[in-house]
């Protein structure tokens, strides 16, 4: 049997109808579904549709929790999903204030190629379904919900993998998250973050689900993009931000730009005048990010020192930025490193 967040509002009716169910406990089987909750612990349901359904091989999600992992100076937990085929991928659950945003990956692997990532290092293996990655949202929150309070209040499509790169699976997703039949997230807290796959940027911009748009610049010229992001060659800085600015133009949205700081690379005052140029009379925002090292790639994250200048010299110039807190990183925090490191020890998904 499909796990049971794959089926349609018209499967479960049958496969209530199928069991001699009521046409309304497919209607209290889909709650169930969207909280991650277990067969047997769905109280009100007859315990004999319960156990017919356990007994039939039913499971609620298309992931399970394989591990989870929980930094020690600040609260973040970290996910190992486990898929059906035996494939693991990574969420990053990080507590702010305001609520609980969750990382969620859109495939296993990531055919980007970008220089300072460690989901790439093996390239793309495949894409994840609607489904599983609105099983991570679920198993997530379930996990860290509290008091009748929902565990996850947030999601970023930020994770392994390019989400636009798996355009149809990642706006059905979508879907069905900021839907009132299914998590009912709003859209204004949902962020997507591309490398810049222009034509696929200007087609979410005209989706009913488009969410808030973060563009992984993380250079200020082509010249500098290309050494560090493949993706580069295809596109010009100039192409990425005016799809930017379409996407801002049809959504009214504001734009974030992604800018890791990388030692030597793209951090020099020089830098931070060129970006602010790029993007003046865009009413956009930059993220700063120290670069989160990953020792495959030989490249450095720059020092606080030199992150504060870069941002200053931003503000300086009258473009909108922030330094972005650093989360996670006791616990292998970016994207593809813990996947990375349980393999190489010998961790498994397969039963």
């Amino acid at each position: 049997m499909r796990p049971l967040i794959e089926l349609t509002e018209k499967e479960l009716e049958a496969l209530a109808a199928e069991y001699s169910q009521p046409p309304f406990r497919a209607k209290q089987l889909g709650g169930y579904i969207l909280k991650g909750t277990e067969i047997s612990d769905m109280t009100s349901l007859p315990k004999a549709f319960r156990e017919a359904l356990e007994n039939a091989g039913a499971v609620t999600l298309s992931v399970r929790v394989e591990k989870t992992f929980e930094s020690a100076a600040d609260g973040t937990r970290k996910y190992l999903f486990a898929l059906g085929d035996g494939n693991i991928v990574e969420g990053v659950l990080m507590r702010y204030s305001y609520g609980n945003t969750l990382c969620v990956s859109t495939q296993v692997g990531c055919a980007m190629g970008c220089r300072f990532c460690a989901s790439t290092l093996e390239g793309k293996i495949r894409d994840l379904t609607a489904s599983e990655m609105l099983s991570m949202v679920a198993a997530a929150d379930r996990d860290n919900a509290r008091d009748g309070k929902r565990g996850v209040t947030n999601v970023v499509l930020m994770g392994s993998g390019e989400p636009l790169d798996n355009y149809a699976q990642v706006v059905a997703f979508l879907r069905r998250l900021c839907s009132d039949k299914g998590l009912g997230i709003s859209r204004r807290n949902v962020s997507l973050s591309t490398c810049g796959l222009c034509e696929k940027i200007r087609a979410l911009a005209g989706e009913d689900c488009a969410p808030v748009l973060t563009v992984s610049l993380h250079a200020p010229d082509d010249d500098i993009r290309r050494t560090i992001m493949p993706i580069a060659n295809r596109y010009t800085v100039k192409e990425v931000v005016d799809a930017a600015e379409y996407y801002f133009k049809k959504t009214s949205r504001r734009v974030i730009f992604e800018y890791s700081l990388i030692r030597g690379v793209n951090d020099t005052k020089d830098c931070a005048r060129k970006l602010s140029a790029l993007l003046r009379g865009f009413p956009c925002h930059v993220n700063l990010i120290r670069l989160n090292r990953v020792p495959e790639r030989g490249l450095e994250g720059s020092d606080a020192h030199t992150v504060k200048v870069f941002s200053d010299e931003l503000t300086r110039l009258g473009t909108s930025n922030t330094v972005r807190r650093t989360l996670g990183s006791d616990i292998d925090g970016a994207c593809g490193q813990l996947r990375r490191r349980y393999l190489s020890d010998g961790g498994s998904c397969r039963d």
